[in-house]
């Protein structure tokens, strides 16, 4: 099944000099940029109201209209799982994901993921890029993110997005114990050698994240994360990159810190925290139709609380 829907953005002033489709490519991360480049040509694209190459350079401010063709992704089916909204109304949801859901279906994952769940709560979805999600958290990350319900919606949060508009805040507990927070800013892309993992490469994306103390303990640190960029997996990546990884992280996790003379069940629960400590607490951007800037907070789930009441015991006990 075919819609043709209509969606209007402006090019940002910092992607002057930037080919036509590689500024909409980054506007519109959830189109490839084949596509893109298809719907140039076919003539479904306008700058200022004119038809343009996708070789020709933009200048700033242009005014992009958009006929898109959509088709339904018949791949993926609504199934009635269990979803939690923390708002909703005809533009958007805000999703609580529970950490060990899957976000898009995939390969040895087609039932049972958010997607599929949306899709149940809202047929609509279908036919938007990517099912309308706008930023992914991984699977064994819990915590907040938002659909867009229709594509001027989309385009609108999109471009908050690449403008580094959202607030996101995560909090995590890490190995070690720091003495301040501070910020990372060291670029990331695919692991040379491990195709499966990131890293901080040279010639990575740009990627900025700042932590902050919440809590210290024995052996370990209760941090707030905030971030400027969203690169794959770049929490993880950045926190092990300065030698202070995730608890639970099969990842990127280094090796497990187990504080001298702890209790036979704290030391248990660290051997066996199931996923990585990681936690998208809050989330705000401006609302894309009534332009109000709205924000949300998915309070600490229990795994994660119950790790820092056996920290701040085991902190107490040997104070």
């Amino acid at each position: 099944m075919t819609t043709t829907e209509h969606f209007n953005t402006t090019i940002p002033i910092e992607m002057a000099g930037y080919r036509l489709d590689k500024a909409l490519a980054e506007l519109f991360p959830s189109y490839s940029r084949a596509r893109l480049q298809q719907w140039i040509r076919d003539g479904h694209v306008l700058v200022d109201t004119a038809s343009r190459r996708a070789k020709d350079k933009v200048k700033g401010n242009e005014e992009i209209q958009i006929t898109a063709q959509v088709e339904e992704e018949v791949t993926w089916q609504a199934q009635a799982l269990p979803l939690t909204l923390l708002y909703e109304d005809e533009d958007i949801l805000v999703v609580n994901k529970s950490a060990g859901v899957v976000v898009h279906p995939g390969a040895g994952n087609q039932d049972n993921t958010l997607v599929n769940a949306l899709l149940h709560h809202a047929p609509e979805l279908a036919q938007l890029p990517r099912a309308g999600i706008i930023h992914r958290i991984d699977k064994d990350t819990s915590g907040i993110l938002v659909v867009a319900r229709n594509l001027s919606s989309h385009a609108h949060l999109v471009n908050q997005l690449q403008a580094r508009e959202f607030s996101r805040e995560y909090q995590a507990i890490i190995i070690g114990v720091l003495v301040a927070g501070g910020t990372v800013n060291a670029p990331i892309g695919r692991h040379p050698t491990q195709r499966i993992r990131m890293a901080v490469i040279e010639k990575g994306k740009p990627a900025i994240t700042h932590y902050r103390v919440i809590q210290r303990y024995r052996a370990h640190t209760h941090v707030r994360v905030q971030l400027e960029t969203g690169r794959t997996h770049q929490i993880r990546v950045h926190l092990t990159h300065k030698r202070y990884p995730i608890v639970g992280d099969s990842v990127y996790g280094g090796r497990l810190q187990i504080p001298r003379g702890c209790s036979e069940n704290f030391r248990e629960m660290l051997r066996t925290f199931p996923r990585q400590a990681l936690h998208a607490l809050r989330l705000g951007f401006i609302h894309p139709k009534n332009g109000e800037f709205m924000e949300w907070v998915a309070p600490l789930p229990d795994d994660m609380l119950n790790l820092l009441a056996a920290l701040e015991k085991d902190k107490q006990e040997h104070g």
